[in-house]
C-alpha cells in the first residue's frame, strides 16, 4: 500500500486489533499509538518518498530470571514487553539498505559490506545490518535493498534490549520483503546473535534476541544453542496480583562493553579449567573439587571474581528450573522467592549491579535499596534487570501499590523513570 493508504488504515483503526491483541497495547493507549504509527509514516514519506510500504513491529524484552546464563548454555525465563521498535519499509533495487532511525544518523549499507566483518564498523548499527544480511545468506535465504524509517520506545541502555530489537527488526523486514515470511522467528534470533557476535563485535548469548523475536512469557533452555528449547509459559502476572515495573535509573550501557564481555569470558575460563567449553557442561561439584585440591593455585590462575561468577551460574541455572516448575504449579510465591535469590546472587557473586569503572555512580544499587524499603512488609520483590552494570532494575509490585511505587521512583530518578509494562503476546511481526 502507499503511504497515504497506510496512514488512512492506521487512523481509521485498521491496526487497532493488532495493537491490542498481538502487541498488548492497552485500549486507552491505542489513540496515542495510532498517532505514533502515523507520524512514522509521515517521516518515511519525507525521507524516502512514496512506494509500496509495509509496517513492522518488534517488542523489547525483560529478563525474568537466568541472569547471564545464556552465553554458557544455561536456562532463562524472559518475556517480550509492550515497548517496541516499529518500522515503515519498502523494497528498493540495487541491494542498498537505508535505515533512518529517529534521532540518529541514517545508516547506508552497500552490498559489499556483507562480504566480511569490518572492525572499523564494530559497535555500529551499520555493522548489525550487514551482519543480518550475511546471516540470511548463510541460511540460504534471499536478501535485497530496502528503505526504512524506525522509531522506538524501547529505551536505549534500559536493559530492555533496544539493540536486540533492532537486530531482529532488520531480519523481520528481510523476512517479509524477500522471503515471504517463511523464516521462523527463532531462526531470526539466531541470525541476530551471529550479527552481534561477528559483525558488531560484541560477545553475547541468545536470550535477548529470542525473547524479542518469539514474544510472550517464555522459558528457554540453551543446552544446545543451535536448537534452543523454547516453551511458552501460561502465566498471567496481573491475574496473580502483580505488575512488572522496570525502573530506568538514568545510567547508560554505552562504554560498558568490556564489563559485559568479561562475564562470559570469565565463566568460560572456569569451564576450561574444569575441562569443558561452557559451564553447562560441568557442575558445582567439579569446581568444589578443583578448589579443594589446590585452591590457592586456582584462585591465582582464574581470579576470585571468575570463580564467584561460576558459582552464580550453577545456582542460577538450577533456580530457573525451580521457578519454571513453580509457575507450572501456579506457585507465585515460589517463583517470587526465586526472583529474590536471583537478585542477591547477581549482586554478590555475578557482580553486575555497578561498574568498577565508576563506583561513585550506583543508580541500580540505590534503586534496589529504595525498592526493598518500599516493598518491606509486602510480597513484592526486586532484582537487577538485564545485563546490569547500569540502566534498570525490575520489580514485581502488588497491583494496589503500583501507582505509589511509580511516584516514589520517579521522584528519585526523574519523571517517567518507572515503566509499568505488559507482556506482549506476539514477537517480531508485520502488521500490514
Amino acid at each position: 500500500m502507499t503511504i497515504s493508504e497506510l496512514k488512512q488504515t492506521i487512523l481509521a483503526g485498521g491496526i487497532d486489533a493488532a495493537l491490542t491483541e498481538g502487541l498488548s497495547v492497552s485500549s486507552d493507549a491505542v489513540p496515542a499509538q495510532r498517532d505514533r504509527y502515523a507520524r512514522a509514516a509521515d517521516a518515511f514519506l519525507a525521507k524516502y518518498g512514496d512506494g509500496p510500504v509495509s509496517l513492522y513491529s518488534v517488542g523489547g524484552r525483560s529478563e525474568i530470571s537466568g541472569n547471564h546464563t545464556d552465553h554458557n548454555h544455561g536456562r532463562v525465563i524472559a518475556a517480550s514487553v509492550n515497548l517496541d521498535i516499529l518500522a515503515v519499509a519498502k523494497p528498493t533495487a540495487g541491494g542498498v539498505i537505508r535505515i533512518q532511525s529517529e534521532g540518529f544518523p541514517e545508516d547506508v549499507v552497500e552490498p559489499s559490506a556483507v562480504d566480511a566483518p569490518d572492525e572499523a564498523k564494530f559497535f555500529s548499527s551499520a555493522a548489525i545490518i550487514a551482519g543480518m544480511e550475511k546471516a540470511f545468506l548463510n541460511g540460504g535465504y534471499r536478501i535485497g535493498g530496502f528503505d526504512a524509517y524506525t522509531t522506538s520506545n524501547v529505551l536505549k541502555g534500559s536493559g530492555i534490549s533496544s539493540s536486540a530489537a533492532f537486530e531482529v527488526m532488520v531480519g523481520n523486514i528481510l523476512n517479509y520483503l524477500y522471503n515471504d515470511g517463511r523464516v521462523s522467528n527463532v531462526e531470526i534470533a539466531k541470525m541476530a546473535q551471529y550479527a552481534e557476535n561477528v559483525y558488531f563485535g560484541k560477545p553475547c548469548g541468545l536470550m535477548d534476541q529470542t525473547a524479542c523475536a518469539v514474544g510472550g512469557f517464555i522459558t528457554i533452555d540453551f543446552a544446545d544453542p543451535t536448537s534452543p528449547v523454547i516453551e511458552k509459559m501460561d502465566f498471567d502476572l496481573t491475574a496473580a496480583g502483580y505488575r512488572l515495573c522496570i525502573v530506568n535509573t538514568g545510567g547508560n550501557h554505552a562504554n560498558l562493553n568490556d564489563d559485559y564481555a568479561s562475564v562470559p569470558a570469565e565463566m568460560k575460563s572456569v569451564a576450561a579449567a574444569l575441562g569443558a567449553k561452557v559451564l553447562r557442561d560441568t557442575n558445582r561439584e567439579a569446581l568444589d573439587a578443583l578448589l579443594a585440591k589446590d585452591g590457592a593455585a586456582v584462585r591465582e590462575k582464574l581470579g576470585d571474581r571468575a570463580i564467584l561468577r561460576a558459582y552464580h551460574f550453577f545456582a542460577e541455572n538450577e533456580r530457573v528450573a525451580a521457578q519454571v516448575d513453580a509457575l507450572r504449579q501456579s506457585d507465585t510465591a515460589g517463583f517470587l522467592a526465586g526472583v529474590v535469590a536471583s537478585g542477591n546472587s547477581s549482586f554478590k557473586f555475578l557482580q553486575n549491579v555497578y561498574t568498577t569503572k565508576n563506583v561513585q555512580e550506583q543508580g541500580l544499587s540505590l534503586a534496589l535499596c529504595l525498592t526493598e524499603e518500599f516493598l518491606r512488609g509486602t510480597t513484592g520483590v526486586c532484582r537487577v534487570h538485564g545485563g546490569g552494570f547500569a540502566g534498570t532494575i525490575q520489580a514485581f509490585v502488588p497491583c494496589s501499590l503500583t501507582a505509589a511505587y511509580a511516584e516514589k521512583m520517579d521522584a528519585v530518578f526523574g519523571p517517567g523513570a518507572c515503566h509499568i509494562l505488559a507482556v506482549r503476546k506476539n514477537g517480531a511481526c508485520r502488521i500490514v
